[in-house]
């Protein structure tokens, strides 16, 4: 099956329309449609249900759906080496970040190797640890900053990084200068990113230990705010207090201690197209020097 037409086909889903994919590839409509059918005609079946408000995926076409990513995929894949072999600097490079105190340094890191290698594009993302992952897993993503998981991708440790408890200031453990990980199962704990599998589900896991969830957030300063307000405890990297205003919390060593393995994570090297090697080894050089907190 031609893969260029598994891309097309992923962009008319995505577009909606037969005439947006056309203008975002740069084909004629009759173009694009002509490739549409062809498709179909292969695969035995309708793959697009037409209607004047746009294309839809077919029941038929969504049971595909994973093996026309992944042939899109490896098509790109195919081309992005077979362009390097004839030594041509070119291709799409998706990278992600759940920690902000690494938005600067690889944005930086970014912004010097577009300079060294002007022929690939990098588009820069946020989101959590979980969602970076599934991303990955998916290959709609690159590589990312994110902290460790068991899974079939390569890590690269850039440094640990203990959690700490935020406690309103005039909570009792301020005066004991720790807080114990099992006062978390008695103390209204502010969950963030409920649902996910987060740094602190971890550690409370590691530990044998279900927090009183009283309240829910899915934004750190939101909890930061809730904390400060008096509402609960929470947990936290070190790193996500760099840089945050925190009147009105203390800021505690659990006990015990946990470290969380943040690092960079991308699919093993024979599934990275060489854009994405070259930039994994220039990114490791300047994040491992780097001094983010």
């Amino acid at each position: 099956m031609d893969t260029e037409k598994c891309s097309a086909l992923l962009c008319v889903l995505e577009s909606g329309s037969i005439t947006g994919a056309a203008e975002k590839l740069g084909y004629t409509v009759s173009g694009i449609s002509r490739m549409m059918a062809s498709l179909e005609a292969e695969t035995g079946f309708p793959l697009l249900l037409r209607s004047k408000a746009g294309v839809v995926p077919t029941e038929e076409c969504r049971l595909l759906m994973p093996t026309i990513h992944e042939l899109a995929r490896l098509g790109k894949l195919y081309a992005d080496r077979s362009n390097a072999v004839r030594g041509l600097e070119v291709g799409i490079i998706r990278v992600g970040s759940a920690y902000s105190a690494y938005y600067d340094t690889l944005a930086q890191t970014i912004a010097s190797f577009s300079k060294l290698h002007p022929g690939i594009e990098i588009s820069f993302l946020q989101g959590s640890s979980s969602e970076l992952y599934a991303q990955l897993d998916a290959h709609s993503i690159d590589l990312c900053i994110v902290s460790r998981r068991e899974n079939d991708n390569e890590f690269f440790l850039l440094k640990k990084d203990p959690l700490f408890a935020w406690v309103p200031a005039g909570h009792p453990r301020v005066k004991d200068g720790f807080y114990p990980l099992g006062d978390f199962v008695t103390d209204a704990y502010i969950d963030t990113y409920p649902g996910q599998e987060t740094d602190n589900c971890l550690a409370f896991r590691a530990n044998g230990l279900e927090p009183h969830a009283q309240y829910m957030s899915i934004d750190v300063n939101a909890t930061r705010a809730m904390v400060a307000a008096g509402l609960g405890v929470s947990l936290n990297n070190a790193m996500l207090g760099h840089g945050m205003e925190l009147t009105g919390i203390a800021v505690l060593p659990t006990q015990p201690l946990f470290d969380v393995e943040i690092g960079v994570a991308a699919p093993k090297k024979e599934n990275r197209s060489p854009a994405a090697e070259c930039f994994l080894k220039y990114a490791l050089e300047k994040l491992q020097g780097s001094s983010a907190e």
